[in-house]
């Protein structure tokens, strides 16, 4: 495995070249890439269903490592980490933590998008001194409004992707307006920037064990989040299909420290398609 305390000289790398390296925790081998400051307090990223390395936009990660550590990783069994996808958020945001300790941080902010903002509520809930800020992106909270149906609507996008031959994160993350249908194709071409060294496809079983996670968290009792005192900062688009906005404003009103951004014409991917003004509204956030 690779010395996670040989970083080398991070501020030169953008997302699309930074090397994929390894490190073992807890039983699993966790691939991840790493770039900005060497100093100060690193944002870990906690993706989406479906994802892997290689899709997190190189905006989004290079505009926050403009100014911070920013680290993204594959959970266990998804990409290139090792081991079986767990079937529960719960399991999944133990095995980040596995992971942020394995890299020795005692202290990080948490950037979670769709599902990853599920994992980084239980994390901020259980690791409350692991965490110093959220940014909970295009999220809801356990037993959130329609998030049972993520999984009908990912089949049904799946398909529809398939019968019109797009990418079906066209249709689940984006408006269908002209401009959601130009911010989609403007994003999808972004995760193809990176040629060398790309991530392991997520497979059919990690596919499945995810769709069961987010299910079981949308059958879920809600969270007192009142206990998370942690500051937040919650973003996402007016017209969410598949985590409903409703439940961003949900989190903005139940946690007790947070700013709600809402962009227009724009959905599930909404910070994609705002990627300035996200960037913005983060950098903003986490220098206060």
């Amino acid at each position: 495995m690779n010395d996670p305390t040989a970083r080398g000289d991070l501020a030169l790398t953008t997302y699309r070249d930074a090397p994929t390296r390894m490190v073992s925790a807890a039983g699993a081998d966790f691939a991840y890439r790493e770039l900005g400051p060497d100093t100060g307090v690193p944002v870990i990223l906690l993706t989406h269903l479906a994802a892997v390395l290689d899709n997190w936009d190189p905006r989004v990660v290079d505009g926050i490592a403009a100014r911070h550590r920013v680290i993204a990783f594959d959970n266990r069994g998804v990409g290139a980490s090792t081991g079986s996808t767990p079937a529960t958020i719960e399991a999944m945001a133990a095995d980040a933590v596995a992971f942020i300790r394995a890299l020795r941080f005692d202290r990080v902010d948490l950037l979670g998008f769709s599902m990853g903002g599920m994992v980084a509520q239980v994390i901020a809930h259980d690791e409350p001194h692991l965490v110093r800020k959220l940014i909970l992106a295009g999220t809801g909270p356990a037993g959130g409004e329609g998030i049972t149906r993520v999984t009908r609507l990912s089949h049904l996008d799946t398909v529809r992707g398939l019968l019109t031959l797009q990418d079906p994160k066209q249709f689940l993350f984006f408006t269908r307006t002209a401009a959601g249908r130009r911010a989609g194709k403007a994003f999808l071409g972004r995760l193809k920037e990176r040629t060398d060294d790309r991530d392991k496809r997520l497979s059919p079983l990690s596919y499945a064990a995810q769709l069961r996670a987010i299910h079981r968290w949308g059958k879920q009792q809600p969270m007192d989040l009142s206990v998370i005192q942690q500051p937040a900062l919650i973003a996402n688009g007016e017209s969410d299909r598949m985590v409903p906005t409703n439940n961003s404003v949900d989190l903005a009103d139940r946690l007790p420290h947070s700013d709600l951004k809402i962009y227009p014409d724009a959905g599930h991917g909404g910070i994609f398609q705002y990627h300035e003004e996200f960037v913005g509204a983060v950098l903003e956030f986490l220098a206060r």
